[in-house]
C-alpha cells in the first residue's frame, strides 16, 4: 500500500481552554503520532476553501477542496456574490417560480433553514427573495426551518425576529410554519419525520399552533426542546384558540397552505438534507415512501436553489460547477486502485463530495460504508462506528491491498453537533483509540500517512449554560507520517496550507503527476 488519507471529521485546534473537548481529551495515539511525525495546520475556514470571508469550513466544503486540490468556490459564495451584485435578481429559475406564481394566481413559498450557520443556507439569501417578492408585487409565504445544529440551540428566536423585521418591511413572506431540521430536513429515510413537516407545509396540520413564529419557538423552549428539534407548528394566519393547541381545526384551509398553483423556491444551499421533503413537494417517488401518501401533493413549481439530485427534473437556480480531474480520477487515470471507507454518516463526504460533487464511482475505486448507530442523537453512544470502520479497513486492506486509502472518523464531528463535552470527550478518544489500531495496521502494510481533519467542532463546546454546536474557525491538524512509522521521513510541513493542497501531497508521495487543474501544492518540505 502505498499511502493513506485519514480525516478526523470536526477535531480542530481550539485554544486549549475549558470545554476544548479536543485538548481535554486522552489521544495518546495523536500525540505520538504528532511528535514523531511531521507536524503542521491548515486553514479550513472562509475564501480558503471558497466561502465567504468569516465563513467556517464544514464536512462537504472540506472533502471538495481536499478531493479537487484546489480551492472551490462554493454555491454559497456564488450566491452572496449574486446578491450583492444584483444578478441575483434576473435569476432564470427564480423568475420562472415567481412568473407560475403570478400566471396561477397563486403564491411562492419559501422553505428552508432560517439561521446564519452557513452550512446548509444563509438567512440573507432569504431576505434577498422576500425583498424580491415584494419588488415584483407577489404574495409570498415562508415555511421556517429552526437549526440549533450549526448555530446555538437557542439562536432560532433571534434568526426568527430579524426574519418578522423583513417581512413587516417589505409587507410580504409571512411565516406559516416552523419546524426544526430534525423533521424538516432528515436525511436518513425517517419518512414519518419528514411527512410530519410535509403535513405542515401542505395540510396545515401540527400538534402545535403559535401567533408568530417567534412565539412557535419560544413555546418550544418552554417544553424543553431546543431549535434542531422543534416539532413541526402551523403559524396561525388568525390568533391561536388555544395556547399549543387546536392548530389542525383553526388552521384548516388557511389560504398559508401550498395548494395547486403555488410555487416553492428553496433556499437552501446544500442538498443533501433537502432530498427528501423535496421528493415529496415535487412528487418525485421512491420505493421507500411511495405509499405513506394517500392523495398526490399540490400541483406546483418548485425550484432549488442548487441541484439537489441529478435525477430531479426541476429547476435549478444556480447548477452545479464541478471540478474535473479531481483526487480519484486522476487516481484511477494512473491504474492506482483506492478505498474508501466511512460510516454512513460522512460515507457520501469520501465518496461523492470527495470526487467533485459527481455521482460516479471511478476505475479502481472500492467503497465500504459501515452504518451510524441508530440513535436519536450521538451523545448517546459517542464510540458510533468508529471500531468498526477500523475493522472494516484493516480487513479490506488486508484482502484487497489498494493502492490509496481515504477513511473518514466522524465522532469529533458529529457528537461535537450534540454539545455535550463529556461525549464530545468520549468521541474523541475513541477516535484516538481507532487511529492506533489503523497506523499500525498501516505501517505493516508499507503506507505513507496524512492524517488531517476538515473543519473543527469539537474543540469548542462553549459553556453548560449555552453549549456551543456549531463547527469552528479554528485551524486543523495535518500529521505526516512515513512509511516507516517512525519519523517525518526528515521533511516538515510548511506554513499556510489549505485542504487544496491535501490531494497534491498525496500525488507526491506516491510519484503521480500533479494536473493542471490542481493548483494546491505539496504540503511537504
Amino acid at each position: 500500500m502505498d499511502a493513506a488519507l485519514i480525516i478526523l471529521d470536526g477535531w480542530g485546534l481550539g485554544d486549549g481552554t475549558s470545554r476544548d473537548a479536543v485538548a481535554a481529551a486522552e489521544t495518546p495515539t495523536f500525540d505520538r503520532l504528532a511528535e514523531a511525525g511531521a507536524y503542521g495546520t491548515l486553514e479550513v475556514a472562509g475564501r480558503r476553501v471558497g466561502l465567504p470571508d468569516g465563513q467556517m469550513g464544514n464536512s462537504e466544503v472540506g472533502h471538495l477542496n481536499i478531493g479537487a486540490g484546489r480551492v472551490v468556490y462554493q454555491e454559497y459564495t456564488r450566491i452572496s456574490d449574486s446578491v450583492d451584485d444584483g444578478s441575483f435578481r434576473e435569476n432564470d429559475a427564480i423568475n420562472t417560480a415567481f412568473d407560475h406564481a403570478r400566471e396561477n394566481d397563486g403564491r411562492v413559498h419559501f422553505l428552508g433553514l432560517v439561521s446564519d450557520g452557513g452550512v446548509h443556507s444563509d438567512q440573507e439569501h432569504l431576505h434577498a427573495l422576500i425583498e424580491l417578492a415584494a419588488d415584483r408585487d407577489i404574495e409570498a409565504v415562508t415555511h421556517a426551518f429552526t437549526d440549533g445544529r450549526d448555530t446555538s440551540p437557542t439562536g432560532g428566536r433571534e434568526y426568527l425576529e430579524t426574519l418578522e423585521d423583513v417581512i413587516d418591511e417589505h409587507g410580504t413572506g409571512r411565516v406559516a410554519t416552523v419546524s426544526g431540521r430534525y423533521y424538516a430536513m432528515d436525511r436518513d429515510q425517517n419518512w414519518e419525520r419528514t411527512k410530519r413537516a410535509y403535513d405542515a407545509i401542505v395540510h396545515r396540520e401540527a400538534e402545535y399552533e403559535a401567533d408568530s413564529a417567534v412565539d412557535a419557538v419560544e413555546a418550544s423552549y418552554d417544553r424543553d426542546v431546543m431549535d434542531e428539534f422543534v416539532e413541526p407548528t402551523t403559524v396561525a394566519d388568525r390568533p391561536a384558540l388555544e395556547d399549543g393547541a387546536g392548530a389542525e381545526q383553526s388552521s384548516a384551509g388557511s389560504h398559508l397552505a401550498l395548494q395547486d398553483g403555488d410555487s416553492v423556491v428553496w433556499f437552501n444551499f446544500r442538498s443533501d438534507r433537502a432530498r427528501q421533503l423535496t421528493r415529496m413537494l415535487a412528487d418525485i417517488r421512491s420505493e421507500d415512501w411511495a405509499d405513506q401518501f394517500e392523495t398526490a401533493p399540490p400541483e406546483t413549481a418548485v425550484v432549488t436553489l442548487t441541484q439537489y439530485d441529478k435525477t430531479f427534473d426541476l429547476p435549478i437556480a444556480y447548477p452545479p460547477n464541478q471540478p474535473e480531474n479531481v483526487l480519484g480520477e486522476v487516481l484511477a487515470d494512473a491504474g492506482r486502485t483506492q478505498l474508501r471507507i466511512a460510516e454512513s454518516e460522512k460515507y457520501a463526504h469520501v465518496t461523492y463530495f470527495l470526487n467533485g460533487g459527481r455521482e460516479v464511482e471511478f476505475d479502481g475505486e472500492i467503497r465500504e460504508i459501515v452504518e451510524s448507530p441508530d440513535v436519536p442523537t450521538y451523545d448517546r453512544q459517542p464510540e458510533m462506528s468508529a471500531p468498526e470502520v477500523t475493522d472494516t479497513a484493516i480487513a479490506t486492506i488486508d484482502s484487497d491491498d489498494p493502492d490509496v486509502l481515504v477513511l473518514n472518523y466522524a465522532n469529533p464531528d458529529m457528537v461535537g453537533h450534540t454539545g455535550d463535552y463529556e461525549a464530545a470527550i468520549e468521541a474523541v478518544e475513541a477516535v484516538d483509540e481507532q487511529l492506533g489500531r489503523l497506523t499500525d495496521a498501516l505501517e505493516s502494510a508499507g503506507a505513507d500517512v496524512l492524517i488531517t481533519a476538515d473543519h473543527g467542532n469539537a474543540d469548542d463546546m462553549g459553556t453548560e449554560e449555552d453549549p456551543h454546536t456549531a463547527h469552528t474557525y479554528n485551524d486543523v491538524p495535518l500529521v505526516y507520517v512515513a512509511a516507516d512509522g517512525t519519523d517525518g521521513g526528515g521533511r516538515t510541513v510548511r506554513e499556510g496550507g489549505t485542504l487544496a493542497d491535501v490531494a497534491p501531497t498525496i500525488l507526491e508521495l506516491i510519484g503521480v503527476r500533479q494536473p493542471p487543474e490542481m493548483t494546491g501544492e505539496s504540503l511537504l518540505e
